[in-house]
């Protein structure tokens, strides 16, 4: 990593803005929504402050855990195969939590390993779209489904909360794991899926394995997300839609209002236009809890503050002003899998600062066993890449990309910059060679060059023909 110091002329620092604020149009969840959520916010809406964004712009590196019922057989994408069950392992998978017992769970040691290791945030899982809640909710499910009844699944009454505190573990790791988080000095994050396939109220919105004959009809309403599989039910009245509404709204209550300062709310997927106008009020009555919360803008349009690209990264700088956090697993997939596959530390590193050249966040996704433990290769590719940070960071950390398609040269060179444009960072995404040739910066005369990690300036010479070369070390 190769520090260029006083290149440029001095400038004011850069302050972020609301201007431009929209997800890009290609945006998956963009498609799926832009029928029904308008482009432009109401006027009496405000976004996160200016301060907010430029706070969720510094952290540059974060990782995300997915934890819940499916770790216990670490078997699929976090609560996804649900859809695909037969009934009897429907009826089983929504039994499981009754067996939820994490004893190797420690919060401390989770946030300890974020903090020493260059994380800057975590996520977690506060409920997936399986509907298990994994805090102290107060909120009741009312009707689910029983799948395996005689004649085939039936619609029935119930009163439960459907969460980690009715398992034999009975312990508030949400609660645990942001006191751990303010202590260490992380921001937290704090994911929630809109859809919910225990609960019999949400049906039929997104992709829930419950659907009604004017659902199918009408798709339009329901976000064209319907189960190919759904069984055929009966529609909800008014009573249980408002139900659902109600509860969505007070468990994303509970999150802003018991667990202290929430950096971000990492909503996902997206109920649909029957209830629009109510979410979109219930966005603007969040908003006053915790007015710089980051909502991510699943499911919300251009009423939230951030987009992510999910599992790929984009190939060149953002076409937006709205900040944007890749998230991508670090195995096969998000959660736990028995044997997984990992990409290694290089894969973090190179995505780290290919991403953060073009002005982004990055954040992997790891899984938790059903014990509350990480597999021991995410643990190294952790500690390997915060070794790496601790060296480089400050070409990392609170930078921001330079000015058009100056972010890189080629596929080895990345850049970034200090806010005050006084320092660019050349980072070589491979061995540099007897001499590193730069061709798209021209020092002015006096600057001083540095390897970071190494206390002299580098020698460098400099020509039209040839741009700017960096000897190596002898």
């Amino acid at each position: 990593m190769f520090t260029l110091s006083s290149l440029l002329a001095l400038a004011a620092p850069e302050t972020a803005s609301v201007e431009n604020y929209k997800i890009p149009s290609s945006d998956d969840q963009y498609q799926k929504t832009k029928s029904w959520i308008e482009d432009s916010p109401d006027a009496d809406y405000q976004h996160a402050s200016a301060a907010a964004i430029e706070a969720f712009r510094d952290i540059k590196y974060g990782v995300r855990i997915h934890w819940g019922p499916y770790s216990i057989n670490g078997q699929g994408n976090t609560s996804w195969p649900f859809l695909g069950l037969t009934y009897e392992q429907k009826q089983a998978y929504e039994e499981m939590y009754k067996t939820w017992n994490p004893t190797n769970f420690e919060a401390e040691e989770w946030m300890k390993l974020f903090k020493d290791n260059g994380l800057k945030m975590f996520a977690i899982t506060a409920n997936h779209h399986d509907g298990f809640i994994m805090y102290d909710t107060k909120t009741r499910v009312k009707k689910r489904v029983n799948w395996t009844a005689p004649g085939g699944p039936v619609l029935e009454d119930c009163d439960l909360a459907y969460s980690i505190m009715e398992t034999p573990f009975h312990r508030d790791v949400l609660k645990e794991l942001c006191d751990a988080g303010h202590k260490y000095g992380l921001k937290i994050d704090i994911y929630y899926s809109h859809p919910n396939w225990y609960n019999a109220d949400y049906r039929p919105y997104c992709y829930h394995p419950l659907a009604f004959p004017a659902a199918k009809k009408h798709p339009e309403l329901y976000g064209n997300s319907l189960s190919k599989n759904a069984v055929m039910v009966s529609a909800p009245t008014p009573e249980e839609e408002a139900r659902m509404m109600a509860y969505h709204r007070q468990q994303l209550t509970e999150l802003l209002s018991n667990y202290g300062k929430i950096d971000l709310i990492c909503l996902d997927m997206w109920l649909g236009n029957e209830v629009w106008p109510l979410m979109r009020q219930e966005m603007k009555d969040l908003r006053k809890i915790q007015p710089d919360v980051m909502f991510r803008a699943r499911g919300v349009g251009n009423y939230g503050d951030y987009y992510t690209p999910e599992a790929f990264v984009p190939g060149d700088k953002s076409n937006t002003e709205m900040p944007w956090f890749c998230i991508y697993p670090y195995g096969k997939w998000f959660s736990y899998i028995r044997n997984d596959q990992f990409k290694g530390t290089a894969w973090i590193i190179n995505n780290l600062t290919d991403i953060v050249a073009k002005g982004g966040n990055f954040m992997i996704g790891i899984g938790a066993d059903a014990t509350g433990s990480f597999e021991p290769q995410v643990i190294t590719a952790i500690k390997e890449a915060g070794a790496w940070l601790k060296v480089n960071g400050e070409a990392i950390y609170a930078t921001r990309p330079r000015e058009g398609d100056l972010w890189k040269e080629g596929d080895t060179i990345r850049y970034t910059r200090t806010k005050d444009k006084q320092t660019i960072y050349a980072i070589s995404r491979g061995g540099p060679g007897q001499v590193l040739n730069l061709k798209t910066v021209e020092p002015k005369p006096g600057s001083e060059i540095y390897m970071l990690g190494w206390p002299k300036p580098l020698e460098w010479n400099y020509n039209q023909a040839t741009g700017l070369n960096i000897l190596r070390l002898r």
